[in-house]
């Protein structure tokens, strides 16, 4: 799992191609060269900066010293979730170096990793809504179930689709990447208002996904189909989302309280 590409082999005619091109037109090719090159390696260290400044902001309060004290399974569901944000970075890293073959073989374990993101997941929304109940009075209880349950949602379906689709690195390394990008919404609304605005988180997980558009546009000129059709379906299923969060929706009131029952 990860950035996967294809890398010619040398004393191939692709390899021979690759060479005469970089070295015959060295100044044009330069620019899209680079950014075809260390995209994803370069997008693995923007995500991982991006969860650790936004978890830094509520980790001492809603963790470390919390009051009262937080249900053990969210500690567990936090180092999963990091362990997935290293190991994109891990498989990314092997990726630029040229370690695909040791990449493949760490795909078995990312293939563990991120279900159990999913199954840990969806089990930690329900207890972390049943604690907000117990505790808090249910305020935002239901509210952030949706909420919980899209961003593991749209995780679990790129990511299932990166898995069926890993011989194809063009599909997988998108479908990979898109999937983490759906796990940084809880990052991004723990930023300060200054730079996030209250309820803008999912406006950050998108613009990580226009970063993988305009690379698309620049190296390939054109926008591949995994961005065309995940971008729009993230906006719409977001929408959907705020509207519950923001508004008392009595059908997913009664979906929530049957399931937190």
């Amino acid at each position: 799992m990860g950035a996967d590409i294809e890398i010619p082999n040398k004393g191939t005619q692709s390899w021979q191609l690759v060479q005469t091109l970089e070295v015959s037109n060295p100044h044009t090719l330069k620019p899209a060269r680079l950014l075809d090159r260390y995209f994803y390696f370069f997008m693995s260290l923007l995500i991982a900066a991006t969860v650790t400044y936004g978890f830094s902001q509520t980790v001492e309060q809603s963790l470390l010293h919390a009051v009262p004290s937080r249900p053990f399974l969210l500690y567990v569901h936090g180092v999963i979730f990091s362990g997935w944000v290293a190991f994109y970075f891990f498989q990314s890293l092997l990726v630029r170096t040229r370690n695909v073959r040791l990449h493949r073989t760490m795909g078995w374990l990312g293939v563990a990793l991120g279900s159990a993101v999913f199954l840990v997941g969806i089990w930690t929304a329900i207890v972390m809504s049943r604690f907000r109940i117990v505790h808090f009075h249910g305020r935002g209880a239901v509210q952030n179930l949706g909420l919980s349950f899209y961003d593991i949602g749209a995780f679990g379906v790129a990511f299932a689709l990166a898995i069926v689709w890993r011989k194809r690195p063009e599909y997988h390394r998108r479908l990979i990447l898109v999937a983490t990008c759906a796990l940084t919404s809880a990052a991004f609304g723990r930023f300060p208002v200054h730079l996030m605005p209250r309820h803008g988180f999912f406006i950050g997980v998108d613009l990580l996904v226009v970063l993988g558009v305009m690379r698309d546009l620049i190296v390939n000129r054109r926008i591949h189909r995994v961005y065309a059709i995940a971008l729009p379906a993230f906006v719409l299923c977001q929408i959907a989302v705020m509207y519950v969060l923001l508004s008392p929706a009595p059908y997913w009131t009664k979906i929530a309280n049957a399931i937190l029952r």
